[in-house]
């Protein structure tokens, strides 16, 4: 009788350890109020993962560091910048099909002004660092776009440019306003 009660006991002693090491697990497992809580939860927005700067994000690298004021397109301006593309850009981009590169012919439908001209003038820095020209460079199974050296002035013309171009889709198609 000594040696069950004796391991009656120690069974009990044993399960009780088994448990508080249990529970001990858990509550280090618990909720701690310095871990991240999803943002459902928290209320709080999630910062910015990629590590760039929301304007970095949005308009990409390079001498661009605030948004364009544009003003009402200059044609003759524009009409410099199509010779710019003919000469500079036409040899890898084609308006309207993929070529080497992305059609261009809507690019401004689907990139800010501020990052056309960051890419044009800083395309190795941007497609290192920045999502969505990575994202091109494999969507497209691109080579990496050919820095070009082009200045401002010229960047300005080619943008102007593809205003043109932007607003002659606008007026074929009055949705994409």
């Amino acid at each position: 009788m000594k040696n069950v009660l004796s391991k009656n006991i120690y069974n009990r002693i044993f399960f009780a350890g088994v448990t508080i090491l249990i529970l001990l697990m858990i509550a280090a497992c618990g909720n701690d109020s310095d871990k991240e809580k999803p943002e459902e939860f928290s209320g709080e927005k999630k910062t910015n993962v990629s590590g760039l700067s929301e304007f970095e994000l949005k308009h990409g690298f390079g001498p661009i560091k605030k948004e364009l004021k544009l003003g009402p397109i200059d044609k003759t301006v524009a009409a410099n910048g199509e010779k710019i593309f003919e000469s500079k850009c036409a040899t890898c981009h084609k308006l309207d099909e993929k070529y080497t590169g992305p059609a261009q012919r809507d690019v401004l439908q689907r990139v800010s002004p501020e990052f056309f001209m960051n890419m044009v003038l800083n395309p190795d820095e941007n497609i290192e660092k920045h999502p969505h020209a990575k994202e091109m460079l494999i969507k497209y199974n691109m080579q990496k776009m050919t820095n070009q050296n082009i200045n401002v002035k010229d960047a300005l013309a080619l943008l102007e440019y593809f205003r043109v171009l932007d607003e002659e889709l606008k007026q074929q198609n009055p949705t994409n306003k």
